[in-house]
């Protein structure tokens, strides 16, 4: 590693010996590999090595890094004010930001809620269900129905609705609150469904619709759950039943928001819209921490109605002025670019590039949608063994159980995605 690398041997130890990275080990570490600087499409390694990003620093960073715009933002926001509380204190960035939300999101959301993260999201969404619901005399109503194979955050009340067990769950059996889960859609997302498939669906909430006051999903796509995109018949169904039972909607829209599935949100994939929405990933485009829960007037209303008078919860960094001044910018940037063509582009060329391999002995499936393309092995992935082949191609590709998958900012040449997709082939046939 060069003399004059911010890193040193002594802070990697430090970081291998004291630092949980996500989803790790302290006694069995994953290696972690030191990024020095990123701009573009590109992280740069301490040791000067570039690695063409195939996450987008797990689906936010949708314009790519070093963005000049969004610098500018920051620093001009930055001589204003970073922060002020948001409790009685409001400003224009956050007004700005809620004005624009309220515009692009799905008819009905105008209410919003910021929060800090995504996970945080998912636990307001899950709160304004509850006091929705006991607002409306129906206290008994504090179940949620979700389906198996989503990801929803880390937090206990998200994690609560996450797959049971792809999510480890039983190590907090004793901990969680227990909801209902049905099985995941088995149709694809360009399969139809049929009206007799769809028939568990309504037994499911005919079971169960008495005790449960919203149903949680992600639209169209589930994350980190399995990458498996589904039949907009599926979810179409899903909010004909929450009305006819008189149960909300919440879509989780964290990852799949702005752009990633070739609509600006999924949900539009089946022509809906929730009661509920969670945004927040490519929000910020990467730069800081940022999520947003937004509802209908119906549900804000009845809400602010009921017994407490208000909504429960207000996180501290609430409607961080600098980080709703960067939004701004991110929101700008995205609806002022030609970011369909460049997402149904980055689609056909993962189509014409990894399909093919679905014929690998290795390979159960491969899935495409938006600027989504999924390698499904059959066999668990070695995860260290992958990334040190990924960054020796050098390329940034981070696979998880079976999984491997790219998500690259929307501003990737055809090049520059070309190496990704070529590192994920040679990976498989080596």
């Amino acid at each position: 590693m060069p003399q004059n690398s911010d890193f040193n041997q002594a802070l990697l130890d430090f970081d291998k010996n004291h630092i949980w990275h996500p989803y790790t080990s302290l006694t069995n570490p994953l290696p972690t590999y030191p990024v020095a600087s990123a701009k573009g499409v590109r992280l740069k390694l301490a040791d000067g090595k570039k690695l063409i990003d195939g996450m987008s620093s797990w689906w936010t960073a949708i314009h790519g890094y070093n963005v000049p715009e969004l610098n500018t933002a920051a620093e001009v926001q930055m001589k204003k004010m970073a922060h002020v509380m948001f409790g009685g204190i409001t400003h224009e960035p956050a007004i700005k930001l809620c004005q624009k939300l309220v515009e692009i999101t799905p008819a009905g959301l105008d209410k919003v809620f910021l929060a800090d993260s995504g996970s945080v999201s998912v636990e307001v969404a899950m709160k304004m269900a509850i006091q929705y619901q006991h607002s409306k005399g129906k206290s008994q109503r504090h179940k949620f129905m979700t389906i198996k194979g989503g990801y929803h955050g880390d937090t206990t009340g998200a994690m609560s609705v996450c797959d049971p067990e792809g999510g480890m769950h039983h190590l907090f059996s004793k901990f969680l609150p227990e909801h209902l889960f049905i099985d995941r859609p088995i149709k694809q997302f360009h399969e139809q469904y049929e009206s007799e498939e769809l028939s568990r669906l309504e037994q499911f909430f005919r079971l169960n619709s008495d005790k449960c006051a919203a149903f949680i999903l992600e639209p169209i796509v589930q994350g980190a759950g399995g990458m498996w995109f589904y039949s907009p018949d599926f979810l179409k169904k899903i909010r004909q039943l929450c009305n006819e039972n008189d149960m909300l909607l919440i879509a989780d829209e964290i990852a799949t928001g702005f752009g990633r599935t070739g609509k600006l949100f999924a949900c539009e994939h089946a022509e809906i819209s929730p009661d509920i929405m969670c945004l927040g990933k490519a929000l910020t485009g990467g730069y800081m921490t940022l999520a947003a829960t937004l509802c209908t007037k119906e549900v804000a209303d009845v809400v602010s109605d009921g017994e407490a008078g208000v909504f429960m919860h207000g996180p501290t960094f609430m409607g961080n002025p600098l980080a709703c001044a960067i939004a701004n910018k991110s929101l700008e940037l995205l609806l002022h670019s030609n970011w369909q063509n460049r997402v149904a582009k980055i689609e056909r060329q993962l189509k014409n590039e990894l399909v093919p391999m679905a014929v690998a002995l290795s390979v159960k499936d491969v899935r495409v949608l938006g600027a989504i393309g999924v390698i499904e092995m059959k066999d668990p992935v070695d995860v260290s063994k992958a990334q040190k082949f990924f960054v020796e191609h050098g390329v940034w590709i981070r696979p998880f159980r079976n999984l491997i998958y790219v998500m690259p900012p929307y501003v990737i040449s055809e090049d520059d995605l070309r190496i990704l997709t070529t590192a994920m082939v040679e990976f498989i046939n080596p």
